[in-house]
């Protein structure tokens, strides 16, 4: 039996002729005067006419016939190579290196759960069963205090992303799980964890924490200073490359060749205005003399490079996958080392990272009253995103965002 696609077979109606094939197939409901089709379920042979298919999907017009299961695209056996160059290419990645490391971490869980199961599971493509099944695992171990309700969120999407396009599951019963673990999660006094805001104050404190006479000094203010200015994330800070930063009399220009919201890699650019406290200028020159005494300043090296205690460029193994550029890693990790010196780990109850000083710098622009789409191109935010607004303005104190804070503070009514 020829093997056909899903959906309802219609026997092909006789005698030919259009006219003659609709007012053989259907006949008027007597109430709606809507054609009704009598469709049944029959094995296809090759003999046999080419029956009509109908699927959910299909939309007719008053006298129009389904289409048939012979009618198919004239395709040949070129229109499914690719050349021997497109394969090469296809087969690097298409994502961007945090992601995909991201991603590689949750799949390999997601392989490992699968081989573990009694009988094993088919990881990829997997069923809508296994799918659902891991969900509801880690929602388990979520609710045992392993995970956060955004966490698994996470973990799923990239499992779902991972397998093949047309062959994706259905993760309906999962997201459904997971709205609901949410809420009780919340009403029980769950909440997101944000890092701590490094607003300009907080900022200054750590450069005054750095020994800018070192190297390892210069490198490190010159890194709060510029990760404050552009709102940077880890990864932006450590991808940037010398070529990318201009230094002027009165500011310097940074490009961003990608960021996680710029999906088409178009890249962004910025001048960012010196400014007394950050002297940025002053300090990108100071860096960049480093590394050109170091001779580590051509154009395509990293601007941030990981020093040795001497304050010489460390080495790595050959063929490492960054080369010679820092781990985003071990950038949030220097900017926890300089908060613990400045006496600064937490600031109200958060946690001091990398981040901080992208919400911090968008924290001060709000106060400023500074626009969200003015905000939203500063830290590579996509157009009409209020996330700068919803997740990174984070002022400092409880009354700093109290609206009844601003009413003017009356004399009481005495008896």
């Amino acid at each position: 039996m020829t093997e056909q696609p899903s959906g309802v077979a219609l026997t092909e109606p006789s005698p030919p002729g259009v006219a003659d094939e609709l007012a053989h197939d259907h006949h008027l409901n007597e109430e709606t005067e809507a054609p009704v089709f009598d469709a049944e379920l029959v094995e296809y042979g090759a003999g046999d006419a080419a029956p009509y298919l109908v699927t959910q999907h299909t939309v007719l017009a008053p006298g129009q016939l389904p289409p048939r299961t012979d009618e198919r695209p004239a395709w040949s056996t070129a229109d499914f190579y690719v050349t021997a160059e497109d394969a090469e290419e296809l087969d690097g990645e298409d994502l961007a290196e945090n992601t995909r490391v991201n991603r590689d971490s949750t799949v390999r869980a997601f392989q490992a759960w699968c081989a573990a199961q009694d009988p094993p599971r088919l990881a990829r493509p997997c069923t809508t069963a296994t799918y659902t099944a891991y969900g509801l695992h880690l929602i388990r171990r979520g609710k045992a205090g392993e995970f956060k309700p955004d966490t698994v969120k996470a973990y799923m999407s990239r499992i779902s992303s991972w397998q093949p396009v047309d062959l994706r599951p259905d993760a309906t019963r999962v997201k459904g799980k997971l709205r609901t673990w949410r809420k009780a999660w919340a009403e029980a006094g769950g909440e997101v964890e944000r890092s701590a805001a490094l607003t300009i104050e907080y900022s200054l404190a750590l450069i005054a924490a750095c020994d800018e006479n070192t190297n390892i000094g210069k490198r490190d203010a010159f890194l709060v200073a510029l990760g404050y200015a552009n709102l940077h994330r880890e990864m932006e800070l450590a991808d940037l490359l010398v070529r990318r930063l201009r230094i002027h009399p009165t500011g310097i220009h940074v490009g961003t060749a990608s960021s996680k919201t710029d999906q088409q890699g178009k890249g962004s650019s910025r001048f960012i205005e010196d400014r007394p406290d950050l002297r940025l200028v002053a300090r990108a020159r100071a860096w960049l003399a480093v590394l050109e005494e170091l001779g580590a300043d051509g154009p395509d090296q990293p601007v941030f490079r990981s020093l040795t205690a001497g304050g010489n460029p460390r080495t790595y193994p050959e063929g490492r996958k960054r080369g010679t550029r820092m781990r985003p890693g071990s950038l949030n990790e220097r900017i926890q080392h300089l908060a613990g010196k400045a006496g600064l780990p937490y600031i109200d109850d958060r946690k001091v990272t990398a981040h901080s000083l992208r919400a911090g710098a968008n924290t001060d622009m709000a106060a400023a009253g500074v626009p969200l789409a003015e905000r939203n191109r500063a830290g590579r935010w996509a157009p009409g995103s209020h996330t700068a607004d919803t997740v990174y303005d984070r002022p400092h104190g409880l009354a700093a965002s109290d609206p009844l804070a601003k009413v003017p503070v009356q004399q009481p009514q005495l008896p």
